[in-house]
């Protein structure tokens, strides 16, 4: 979401993302962003039964890493409401643990 502002209240976080061939790197940033916050790479049948955009992370912004070919930096926001008030380790699971198996 290019056009996406961040907010005093989002959680920001940075990722080093390698595009398999033929993906643009927008589209890998997006990937990163959903898989770590609402999305998953199956149907699950709850998805219908909450409005997911309030708690989905961003891409807000990729840059290609100077002197790498095909790696770029994707600047994701969370929206702090998609984490457990006072949970370090929820927040570090759901960022981190959902995207290095990426």
């Amino acid at each position: 979401t290019p056009e996406y502002e961040t907010k005093d209240t989002d959680i920001l976080a940075a990722f080093r993302v390698t595009p398999q061939p033929g993906v643009p790197p927008e589209e890998a940033g997006a990937a990163v962003a959903a898989e770590s916050s609402t999305g998953t790479w199956t149907t699950v049948w709850t998805d219908g039964l909450t409005s997911l955009d309030r708690y989905k992370g961003r891409c807000y912004h990729i840059e290609p890493v100077a002197g790498e070919e095909n790696q770029y930096i994707a600047y994701v926001a969370y929206p702090l409401d998609l984490f457990e008030e006072g949970s370090v380790t929820n927040m570090f699971t759901s960022i981190v643990g959902n995207v290095f198996g990426f």
